[in-house]
């Protein structure tokens, strides 16, 4: 089955065609600056790429000039979208109401659109990319698959703010959890890759320009640090992570703006960005860093120390570890932050080789040294393979993910 896979954000469109069955990718890309001009990469074939400028005033344009290029032209990989069989579609929050990937109709649209207020920049665009597709190839089936499902199974003292009660009974105000389908690949990957197959103990820290870790038992999630929105949990590329609210209140008081400013600043303005002062590209900052910048230093510092401390506290939740999992654009390449995540970890179990540590590939590996009572792993995420995946079961009939 031929799947097409949708990611469709404010002002950007990732896609991936492939066959979940045999793990096949005939194209990916990316259409950026929608609204602005229109930028299309496309890569198909042996690694072959294209990119061309587009006129993109919507994502209707983006989308067209997407299964334009799939079919016409240079970057042609089918014949005609006929060939595509379904749709699936990353759709960021589905609040307690989607545990698992669904089968879009007009009842889940509703559904996403009345949890919109939770994700304002997500929720819409995600709609828009599913409305657009059911237009552009009617008959298809289009399947969403939730970032939030795989974080339902956290149990209520973990997921509750502690605000008053009627405050999550009205509005829903708790944690939900986000990066569900990379936390889900990496921790069945890892279940697959340690001898230990039951009642295991394992953290996933997907780090990129956004960053979550998840604890995971038995490939059940009991707790994530993303929280209603992303913007808490770890420090990220323009993300503050975890503040106190008083701190908020106070910058807010000192600078006279409003909350809708605050929270440009926390959501845009902070995290590696705000610290460095240079950029919210980790690869910059440690340039940065080795250059003798001392706020780069901070800022590298900052973002290894809030992820040690999370992975310390999911060891405790998880009452030990069998497998530590770095992912992510950051987690998979950035040698360093996975050094100074592990240093000091010795006594829960968690013992790195460092020359392991240092080997740069694009295969899943073991980088803990033999006698490490928990496993060290680095994993490559695959978010479209899930979506793809998912969608194949649910519109061939086939068991839903486990």
């Amino acid at each position: 089955m031929l799947v097409f896979v949708l990611n469709a954000g404010s002002s950007s469109v990732k896609y991936q065609l492939m066959n979940p069955v045999i793990k096949k990718v005939f194209a990916s890309g990316l259409c950026e600056r929608i609204g602005i001009d229109g930028i299309l990469k496309h890569e198909y074939g042996d690694g072959k790429k294209l990119v061309m400028n587009i006129p993109m005033p919507s994502h209707k344009e983006a989308i067209e000039a997407i299964l334009t290029t799939l079919t016409s032209g240079e970057g042609k990989v089918i014949d005609s979208i006929n060939d595509i069989e379904a749709i699936g579609h990353r759709t960021v929050h589905g609040g307690e109401e989607f545990a698992s990937s669904v089968l879009i109709t007009p009842e889940v649209i509703d559904a996403m659109k009345r949890l919109s207020p939770l994700a304002p920049l997500h929720n819409p665009a995600n709609i828009t990319g599913i409305e657009i597709c059911q237009k552009l190839m009617p008959g298809k089936p289009n399947v969403g698959v939730f970032d939030t499902a795989f974080h339902q199974t956290m149990p209520d003292y973990a997921y509750m703010y502690a605000l008053p009660y009627d405050q999550y009974v009205k509005h829903g105000i708790r944690k939900y959890g986000f990066h569900g389908t990379s936390h889900y690949f990496v921790s069945n990957e890892a279940r697959a890759m340690l001898e230990k197959k039951h009642n295991t103990r394992i953290i996933v820290c997907h780090l990129g320009n956004g960053s979550s870790v998840s604890a995971v038992f038995d490939g059940k999630c009991i707790d994530t640090s993303m929280g209603l929105t992303p913007v808490q949990g770890l420090m990220m590329g323009t993300r503050v992570g975890d503040i106190g609210a008083g701190a908020i209140q106070f910058m807010m008081k000192q600078e006279d703006i409003t909350i809708d400013d605050a929270l440009d600043i926390m959501n845009k303005k902070s995290g590696i960005l705000g610290i460095s002062g240079k950029s919210s590209d980790l690869r910059e900052v440690l340039d940065g860093m080795n250059q003798g910048d001392d706020r780069c230093r901070l800022a590298v510092d900052m973002v290894a120390y809030k992820i040690k401390s999370y992975v310390g506290s999911y060891v405790a939740a998880l009452n030990g570890i069998d497998a530590l999992c770095f992912t992510g654009g950051i987690g998979e390449n950035a040698s360093l932050i996975r050094e100074k995540v592990c240093a000091g970890l010795d006594a829960m179990g968690i013992v790195m080789d460092p020359t392991k540590n240092n080997v740069r590939s694009s295969e899943a590996r073991d980088i803990s040294t033999n006698a490490s009572p928990a496993r060290i792993f680095v994993i490559p995420t695959q978010e479209e393979y899930v979506i793809a995946n998912d969608t194949f079961n649910i519109v061939s009939g086939g068991s839903r993910r486990k």
